[in-house]
């Protein structure tokens, strides 16, 4: 198989859940044992940091594997979803692996992982963890795929372990409760691993049992006072990560070999060192045109409330969501003075326009529907005057399209 070919089986004949949804979801660590097994067991051969939480943790993977490249150390990232290029989510030093790589991968283990029949995740979840161990990298930054008790990536034993905040995403999988998200986001905690928890969230008597109950130190973020540091990723919601950041870093700084200088210099360099994009970026500045992946409510709430810090005369809102979230609560705190431009994104878990479209519409939001992302964002900036804002979000895919159409 050729590149193309070979991405088009893993995304078209192996449940992905990004595309699918919840069919693609595994239950237990099974598939990922028996992969890792056939690797030789490449989690073991690097060291780690696993980074989970709702909001915010992609933000964190990239800022951590930015400072420990400027210290001089070869670091692996691995993250999901992909924006654009399925390579996004395995990179070294801020570059993407290989075409070559990832077609000899899959025709190396396509026979031996089809008896085990692995979900898209957890081949994805292989091919990383064989690359990273391969070209012998110092560390990598792993970032938890969904939940962390029972995700692919909780078969690693990390130096680390970072989450970064609990609220209200996936409950169909991680349960209806705060309290039963945190208990799924919990199960990254690992025997005398140090864990940071960046925002409590309410349940900081949970973690700290769980943290009690297999003997990890456990740190909160907003209770340890941190060097006073700034970086480049924009977005007011970034103040939480950052200090999250912070006191990740000074766990580190007694484990591994690791300056100020270079925490500072990674931190002000984390999209050049690392390729992030879609955290309220600036796609276009006449009009000013903002992108931010924030897909769920306290990601929305997020994003509203600095919104409501800009100056413009119209706010023009570009939008899609997913067909397998209560969209209700995130729809009431969308803002009333905006005019929306609804569409779907190109994927399975799509949720119809005509469905989001009703659901506003009940919600006093002012909306017209568009065949494709790309002709939403047109019809906006037509109408869109220079002191007009046009901002692009409600799902990942939704920034994906649109970088792709920028």
């Amino acid at each position: 198989m050729d590149y193309q070919q070979t991405i088009d089986y893993l995304f078209s004949q192996l449940p992905m859940f990004q595309r699918v949804g919840n069919t693609a979801f595994k239950k237990d660590l099974s598939n990922t044992i028996a992969i890792a097994k056939v690797l030789n067991h490449p989690e073991r051969k690097f060291k780690s940091i696993h980074v989970g939480g709702t909001n915010g943790k992609g933000s964190v993977s990239h800022s951590l594997a930015s400072v420990l490249q400027e210290q001089g150390y070869k670091v692996g990232l691995y993250t999901s979803p992909h924006l654009v290029d399925f390579r996004e989510r395995i990179r070294i030093n801020g570059q993407m692996i290989s075409e070559q790589y990832i077609i000899d991968f899959v025709g190396n283990h396509q026979q031996n992982f089809e008896e085990i029949k692995p979900s898209f995740f957890e081949w994805t979840v292989g091919l990383a963890f064989d690359y990273f161990a391969n070209s012998k990298v110092d560390f990598a930054i792993i970032e938890v795929g969904l939940g962390g008790r029972l995700d692919s990536t909780n078969i690693i034993l990390p130096i680390l372990s970072v989450i970064t905040n609990i609220s209200y995403d996936h409950q169909n999988l991680l349960g209806n409760t705060l309290k039963e998200i945190a208990g799924e986001k919990a199960g990254i905690i690992k025997p005398n691993i140090p864990v940071v928890i960046g925002e409590g969230s309410g349940m900081e008597a949970l973690f700290k049992q769980k943290a009690t109950e297999v003997g990890a130190p456990i740190y909160f973020a907003e209770d340890t006072e941190h060097p006073l540091l700034d970086f480049d990723l924009k977005g007011n919601y970034q103040k939480a990560n950052l200090r999250t950041i912070a006191c990740a870093c000074t766990i580190l700084k007694k484990r591994i070999a690791l300056t100020d200088e270079s925490i500072e210099n990674g931190l002000q360099k984390v999209t050049v060192n690392t390729g992030l994009r879609g955290r309220w970026e600036t796609l276009s500045k006449s009009p000013l045109t903002i992108c931010d992946t924030g897909h769920n409510e306290a990601g929305i709430r997020f994003i509203t409330e600095q919104l409501n810090e800009l100056s413009y005369s119209k706010l023009h809102f570009v939008i899609t969501m997913v067909n397998d979230k209560d969209i209700s609560k995130i729809i009431e705190l969308l803002p009333q003075d905006a005019h929306y431009y609804i569409s779907e994104a190109k994927i399975p878990r799509a949720l119809a326009k005509e469905k989001l479209a009703e659901a506003m519409k009940k919600n006093g939001l002012d909306s017209n529907l568009f065949s494709s992302i790309a002709e939403a964002i047109k019809s906006a900036q037509n109408a869109a005057n220079e002191n007009d804002v046009i901002f692009i979000g409600g799902s990942t895919f939704t920034v994906a399209e649109a970088i792709e159409y920028f």
